[in-house]
């Protein structure tokens, strides 16, 4: 990867194992070991945010309610989330990605690409890079990461799940079309199991058979998306690591121990909702064009239904009002509700604004 083809990208993408259940073994040692998880406890009506190796002997993942999880281990340790130390650990993660690139992108506390073609230390050799920041991530930190190295971000994302955890995994540039032609379609980053089952059905289980599809047929097929299937069924990703990567989405969500009936119980738990959306925006200077409210029903059944204003959403009484009248307007009557959720996007940085005066009857767009 380093000297013979030095046209090249070097892309190196570092993944945390296990990191928040990682974190909390690491400071509470006698959780070592153990199976553990991060998440709500079964009571509560909790899901899985993160498990532990230990924990994933048992085939507990993350996103599992936590009911069906104390199913699978009885045994099991829940711990409530800590994630001011879990961002903290994330900054002292980063320090040493810089310490060789400014090329980093992050893609949330425990993942980042970095572009280490050019790297500051003039190590030049992309595995002894990462090989480097998984030592020091160990030494310093007390985690483990597992990395992969490539030519472009799609690739670098796969290699580093190959091997974990602990891994270090390299697919060199004339190793690429012959590992993405034989790589299951479920494997491929951003297949999933929807499309996946979708793309069986027209008989395309590999790479290999992806890569017999023309770029029409699978736009036509799948959509706009057809159009990266193509690229990256030949190992092609010019996306470049974006270190200025800009966030595209706030929100909060609530399960609630018993089921909400009542319409004035559940615009009673969006005024908190709207609370914590209102202080991450502040927390990250945004203001949202788009408001989104998530109901789940007792049953599962999830709905989203949205709309997008052109004055910007900015204080906890915009959100609190468009989330009610959302409510209102999609709520199925006589269904218990399990989980509200409200999320802004098309986020702009704060400008001079006057006081927004909400048209409810706007028109809207919404999206189960």
């Amino acid at each position: 990867m380093e000297s013979a083809e030095h046209n090249h990208r070097k892309i190196i993408h570092i993944d945390m194992d296990a990191f928040y259940a990682s974190v909390e073994q690491r400071d509470h040692p006698e959780l070592q070991g153990k199976p553990v998880v991060v998440g709500g406890r079964p009571e509560q009506r909790g899901a899985i945010a993160a498990a532990s190796y230990e924990a994933r002997r048992y085939g507990i993942h993350a996103a599992m309610p936590s009911r069906t999880a104390i199913q699978k281990c009885s045994h099991l340790i829940f711990l409530k989330p800590r994630f001011e130390a879990y961002r903290a650990v994330s900054e002292q993660i980063r320090e040493i990605f810089f310490d060789y690139t400014d090329s980093v992108e992050p893609l949330s506390l425990d993942e980042a690409y970095l572009d280490v073609t050019t790297d500051k230390l003039n190590i030049g050799s992309a595995v002894a890079i990462a090989r480097q920041i998984k030592q020091r991530i160990h030494l310093e930190l007390g985690l483990t990461a597992s990395a992969g190295i490539s030519i472009n971000k799609f690739l670098a994302k796969i290699a580093s799940d190959i091997d974990k955890p602990d891994g270090l995994f390299l697919i060199a540039p004339h190793e690429a079309q012959a590992f993405v032609e034989q790589l299951p379609i479920e494997k491929f980053y951003g297949v999933g199991p929807a499309t996946s089952s979708k793309m069986k059905a027209h008989g395309i289980e590999t790479g290999a058979d992806l890569k017999k599809w023309k770029r029409e047929k699978l736009i036509a097929t799948f959509g706009k998306v057809g159009d990266y299937y193509y690229r990256v069924a030949r190992a092609e990703d010019n996306r470049p690591v974006n270190p200025n990567r800009i966030r595209k989405s706030i929100g909060s969500e609530r399960s609630f121990f018993e089921d909400l009936r009542q319409l004035t119980d559940m615009e009673a738990a969006l005024i908190n909702i709207a609370e914590d959306v209102h202080q991450r925006l502040k927390k990250n200077k945004r203001h949202g064009h788009t408001l989104t409210l998530k109901i789940k029903y007792n049953n599962y059944d999830t709905i989203t239904r949205s709309r997008t204003l052109e004055s910007p959403i900015h204080t906890k009484s915009d959100i609190l009002q468009m989330a009610k009248a959302l409510l209102i307007e999609h709520l199925t009557p006589n269904r218990p509700v399990r989980l509200l959720g409200i999320t802004l996007s098309n986020l702009t940085s704060p400008q001079p604004y006057h006081q927004l005066t909400l048209d409810l009857t706007a028109k809207h767009t919404s999206a189960d």
